[in-house]
């Protein structure tokens, strides 16, 4: 019997390509004319890195951006011609694959840009650096009162061609939006120090937030990335764009049951049942990045109503109390996405569990298969 032959249990999380275009079409009109960096790092936030990169690169995306020098390369392997760029920190032994791969590279130091510079050299190409600058995120980047030595740097590095320059935003999903503020007038000062010296150079610091909240931090161009999949930034987070959920994330009832009152359900009996009540199982849990802090918080849709997740995740399984209500093995169950007139957002499973949306898409695993949409159709993946 070959693979394809077993029937998988049914469990699936489907991705919308047209919501894709929607969301980056509003994205661009609104920041225009502002270039567009698709951030698509962690498997586009666990969307498909190179379903969503052929997207966009189809939707005319300025170029993408990815955390690491694998996602670059894969994308490249998948035919993906736009302009990438890693925006993670590098190890010197990388260096000479971003040249295989043509990948922008980025520059946070200035050991970093003599490596890049060496490497470069030794291979015989040019390197396209984006030279990265700390405003206070106080993770990788030279502090912005040595970014003019970085520049000066890049400047003299014979084999490096400085095509970008970047900061990070620490505090743009939050209120008050003084931090991020500062953060944005520190990047200002610095390019006014530098801009002549680097006139070509794409300035950048806006990520999702930024992007659609402060205005004077689009510069050059913008970085959205969880917005693209039609999350806030941060639940709750009031957006002047109308945005569509990319991911639904749907399974089916496996087994029903009633149990009495008093009885507890899961590992550790953490939720007891006040009634007789109606218990439906669900082939899913945290070994698919439906985590266990979901634990007796989060919904489920189950023929358009909601009903809760009780007792704990567990790492296949997860139960749902669905009261006086109907189920029959073979239901579709709705865990991200609409049902009937119901919806359940990554937003508000990061709002019930502590968390932000982008780590609630972003953990849904590979076991959890991707069906990709347009117009409507199931696409083969040939035609992804």
């Amino acid at each position: 019997m070959h693979d394809s032959d077993i029937t998988p249990r049914p469990t699936v999380a489907t991705i919308d390509l047209d919501a894709l275009e929607h969301n980056f079409s509003v994205l661009k009109s609104f920041v225009t004319p502002a270039k567009v960096m698709a951030v698509i790092k962690a498997n586009a936030y666990g969307h498909g890195l190179v379903a969503c990169g052929r997207q966009l690169e189809r939707c005319g995306a300025d170029c993408l951006g990815v955390a690491f020098l694998e996602e670059g390369a894969a994308l490249r392997k998948a035919g993906v011609k736009i302009p990438i760029l890693v925006l993670g920190g590098i190890f010197e032994g990388q260096i000479p694959h971003f040249f295989a791969f043509d990948l922008d590279i980025t520059a946070s130091s200035l050991d970093k840009l003599g490596a890049i510079n060496a490497a470069a050299a030794h291979a015989g190409k040019r390197a396209k650096v984006h030279l990265k600058i700390d405003t206070g995120m106080n993770r990788i980047g030279v502090r912005a009162e040595s970014a003019y030595s970085l520049v000066e740097a890049s400047i003299k590095a014979a084999h490096c061609d400085v095509v970008g320059i970047f900061s990070h935003l620490a505090n743009a999903d939050e209120e008050p939006l003084d931090d991020a503020r500062r953060q944005v007038a520190a990047f200002k000062k610095v390019l006014s120090e530098v801009r002549e010296m680097i006139p070509d150079a794409v300035a950048h610091i806006a990520n999702s937030a930024a992007t659609l909240r402060i205005e004077e931090s689009r510069f050059d161009m913008v970085r959205p990335g969880v917005v693209l999949f039609g999350n806030e930034p941060s639940p709750g987070l009031r957006l002047p764009i109308e945005l569509r959920q990319v991911m639904k994330l749907e399974s089916h009832v496996v087994y029903f049951k009633v149990i009495p009152k008093g009885a507890g359900v899961s590992y550790g009996h953490s939720w007891r049942a006040k009634k007789q009540t109606r218990i439906v199982t669900i082939p899913l849990g945290y070994g698919d990045g439906y985590t266990r802090h979901y634990s007796n918080k989060t919904f489920v849709l189950i023929r358009g109503k909601r009903h809760p997740v009780v007792g704990n995740v567990c790492m296949d399984q997860l139960m749902v109390d669905i009261g006086e209500a109907q189920a029959h093995n073979g239901d579709e169950v709705v865990l991200i996405g609409s049902q009937g007139q119901e919806k359940i957002t990554a937003s508000e499973i990061a709002e019930l569990s502590a968390t932000v949306p982008h780590e609630v898409t972003t953990a849904i695993n590979q076991r959890v298969p991707r069906r990709y949409l347009r117009g409507g159709k199931v696409l083969l993946e040939s035609e992804v």
